[in-house]
């Protein structure tokens, strides 16, 4: 029965250390890892998304990196459904999945249910992202509490992007996004799941972004990023988010030196683990953090919490 299976889920900011623990723990327990990092699906970028590399790849098998084009857009509700795919089968072939990766959307999904909600138009919700730019996060709060008040008890006051689309839920379909949720059902019994959060000193995971940040300009990141502009992908497309994507075509473009735009890779390097730890904070709260800053001493302390 599925009640009996397990499913490892090992989450927690970027340059954590979070794919050679997966490999450690793929070993350990006949495992397979598949991936919950909505950067790291594209096809063409490799490099600047630290997608898992072709020895360790040899190693243990992975899945669901680098399938989709950049050209595409790629929902939660399509990674659901493929991981959902995933897990059946290594059940089946008695094998140990293991999700990795830093979308705490992706393990909420999974773990949660995905909310069933009406497709919202795109020039609709353009119009609450050119209001929410317009008065900014603490006003726009303020208006979203007062046109849904469930989402005083949900939404963090400083989560934009939760604020807006709770907002946009609430203005187009006149139904609170909480009571969407409330009919959701995960696909499978939480019981399943060892959920795993990585917390590694704030000094070392700064320390180790940066030397993210110099490996992928020595392994060859600014061909990369020539290539990904070469393919023409559109503005709003979410592979136009990654970061440095847009850093590196400034420094192609005289606009930057090398070393301000490592700099700037970093910093926003660092403003995303931030946000990740955010959001763990706020939807993570039930997951074990795993504290340290070895790999071996994280390996074990792991190994210690999955039951």
């Amino acid at each position: 029965m599925e009640q009996e299976k397990k499913v490892i889920l090992l989450a927690g900011p970027t340059a954590s250390g979070k794919s050679k623990l997966a490999l450690k723990l793929a070993e350990y327990f006949d495992g397979e890892i598949i991936n919950a990092d909505s950067m790291q699906i594209y096809k063409e970028i490799s490099i600047l998304t630290s997608k898992p590399n072709s020895e360790d790849i040899k190693i243990i098998k992975h899945h669901l990196y680098g399938f989709n084009s950049v050209k595409k857009n790629f929902s939660t509700g399509s990674w659901l459904k493929l991981v959902i795919k995933k897990i059946q089968n290594q059940w089946k072939n008695g094998k140990t999945p293991i999700i990795v990766g830093g979308t705490g959307l992706y393990f909420k999904a999974l773990t949660d249910g995905l909310v069933k909600i009406p497709d919202i138009p795109n020039n609709f919700r353009t119009r609450i992202r050119k209001l929410h730019k317009l008065i900014g996060q603490k006003k726009f709060f303020t208006h979203l509490i007062k046109l849904d008040p469930l989402a005083k008890k949900f939404v963090l006051p400083t989560d934009k992007q939760r604020s807006m689309r709770a907002y946009e839920v609430k203005k187009f379909t006149k139904k609170s996004l909480f009571e969407f949720k409330k009919k959701t059902k995960p696909k499978f019994n939480r019981n399943v799941f060892n959920k795993l959060f990585i917390n590694i000193p704030k000094e070392l995971l700064h320390k180790q972004i940066e030397k993210r940040v110099e490996k992928m300009f020595d392994d060859g990141v600014i061909a990369e990023v020539k290539q990904f502009y070469k393919i023409k992908v559109n503005q709003e497309l979410p592979s136009r988010k990654i970061i440095g994507i847009n850093e590196i075509k400034d420094y192609l473009q005289g606009k930057k030196s090398l070393i301000e735009t490592k700099e700037l890779i970093a910093l926003k390097t660092r403003q995303y683990a931030k946000r990740q730890f955010t959001w763990a904070r706020g939807h993570m709260k039930d997951w074990k953090m795993i504290y340290s800053s070895n790999i071996n001493d994280l390996f074990k302390k792991t190994i210690n919490k999955i039951s």
